[in-house]
């Protein structure tokens, strides 16, 4: 379990945290285990040796231990292999299913084979009457599973956030070997102690002599971090800072100290209340509330704006929070900072806001819970008169059934909800206004307003701009079918090459 929790680090900066990815691993991990299981039953029946399980145990340390040191190539060659499918979403998704299936096979199989041959192979051993069978296999069968425990457990909290991944599965690995090789010594394993010996020693120089990078390395990287929650990686590129996530397929938040354009959602989010009917002020915003803060590009631009008003982020990660205050310039005294989960923080909320900015979605990366009606009805309740949602909704060049339904789950409880294709991006922004509004507010009022900033995002809006009738599926907290849309937007691609 250790082993497990560990890869699923080890995959994200490479294919993400997606079921998909989770999927693979969980899948393939079972495999093995049975696989192990039928092997290690056979092999303990030919050869019931305590000093054979100690061995078997010391090759899977030692194979475990290897990971940090082939990860990178490894992975690395996993994902290039499935680059070739096709652009936007469709290959992301490819590259997850069959890259991250790839690397699983390449790195765990083996290990995880030999440590689905401990369980038979300990109950052989321990089984020494018929009578007694069942006490045996439940003794080792709840043993396994106080193991499993700590296993899931110690990685999460305290192994993985402290050290890292790589120092986590060298302490997996030298503390499975460790225990081996005291094994065979007390049961005078002669050849096999030199082995266990050997392989510790090697294990040791290999941490001695080579680097343990476990992530994928960037010439313009300035800083990266791994949190409970993500890969962070912050680039530089001429002077402009870009927030990466995970397997880095998107930017979520970009600062450029010259510039309070973005030329991306963020510009568009910020200027959502203005598609409230005309005429309308910026003095009208007095709080804002950001569900999926990141670095906090949104809240620069605000308050540029509509000046120093009161704005409440949420974001689930404290790790990026801290890196958007130290690279991000997310230093602003009118933000308030929310670690938790969004739909909690707006249930809890006594507040009424403005505008609400919803920009914790990435294809396939959204968090259920923030795209169905009920939440949706939740976020109502939390606006003023002429308070605003915008949403933030991945998509690919012809497939819009997300943006569609994210549209007709908004429909639910808002009387207009307008669309905007954000130009060179897989993204579109969604606004949900409290009454009948019209396109064309959004540039009334920015002329109104005389603001560079909202007549540029304005202006080139238009050309993209639309209103959208709510005509696809409504999500319920009951039924969000978010991952299997996702799939359906993949299977079409690979289908029919859309």
């Amino acid at each position: 379990m250790a082993t497990e929790m560990a890869a699923s680090r080890l995959l994200g900066p490479y294919f993400g945290d997606s079921l998909l990815v989770w999927a693979n691993l969980i899948g393939l991990i079972l495999l093995c285990l049975t696989v192990g299981g039928y092997l290690g039953g056979r092999w303990a029946d030919r050869s019931p040796r305590v000093e054979t399980l100690y061995t078997i145990t010391a090759v899977a340390a030692f194979l475990v231990g290897l990971v940090p040191f082939v990860a990178a190539p490894t992975l690395r060659m996993a994902q290039g292999a499935f680059s070739h499918v096709g652009a936007a979403l469709a290959s992301f998704d490819a590259i997850q299913i069959g890259g991250s299936f790839l690397g699983v096979l390449l790195l765990f199989v083996p290990p995880t084979i030999l440590l689905g041959c401990v369980s038979p192979f300990a109950i052989r051993l321990q089984t020494k009457q018929i009578r007694s069978a069942g006490r045996s296999a439940g003794g080792i069968y709840a043993l396994s599973t106080l193991g499993s425990i700590l296993g899931t457990f110690a990685p999460v909290l305290v192994l993985i956030p402290a050290l890292g991944t790589a120092r986590t599965f060298l302490i997996v690995a030298f503390l499975l070997l460790g225990a081996s090789l005291i094994g065979l010594i007390v049961q005078g394993g002669g050849r096999q102690v030199v082995l266990a010996g050997v392989l510790i020693l090697l294990l040791v120089l290999l941490t001695v002599l080579l680097p343990r990078r476990v992530v994928k390395a960037d010439a313009r990287a300035i800083f990266e971090q791994e949190s409970r929650y993500n890969y962070i990686q912050v680039l530089e590129v001429d002077g402009v800072r870009y927030l990466m996530l995970n397997e880095g397929q998107g930017v979520h938040s970009i600062y450029d100290p010259h510039s309070l354009f973005t030329f991306g959602t963020w510009d568009l989010l910020t200027a959502a209340p203005l598609f409230n009917n005309p005429p309308f002020s910026v003095e009208q915003v007095r709080r804002i509330c950001i569900i999926g803060l990141a670095a906090g590009t949104t809240v620069r631009q605000a308050s540029q704006v509509y000046g120093p008003v009161p704005i409440d982020g949420v974001e689930i990660d404290p790790a990026i929070v801290q890196v958007g205050r130290r690279y991000f310039n997310m230093t602003q005294p009118n933000l308030n900072v929310y670690l938790t989960d969004g739909r909690f923080f707006l249930e809890n909320t006594v507040e009424r806001y403005d505008l609400i900015i919803i920009d914790a979605y990435r294809l396939p990366y959204i968090p259920f819970q923030l795209t169905t009606s009920e939440f949706f009805a939740l976020a109502r309740s939390r606006l003023t008169p002429h308070g605003v949602i915008a949403v933030n909704v991945g998509r690919t060049e012809r497939d819009y059934r997300m943006v569609e339904a994210i549209a007709a789950t908004l429909g639910e409880h808002f009387p207009t909800v307008h669309a905007v294709n954000l130009a060179d991006t897989f993204n579109t922004v969604l606004v949900a206004t409290q009454e009948p509004t019209r396109p064309e507010n959004l540039a009334q009022n920015a002329t109104l307003i005389g603001h560079p900033f909202l007549v540029e995002v304005a202006q080139r809006a238009l050309p993209n701009l639309y209103r959208l009738q709510g005509d696809g599926l409504v999500f319920t907290d009951d039924r969000a079918p978010v991952e299997s849309l996702t799939n359906a937007i993949l299977l079409r691609y690979l289908l029919t090459g859309e």
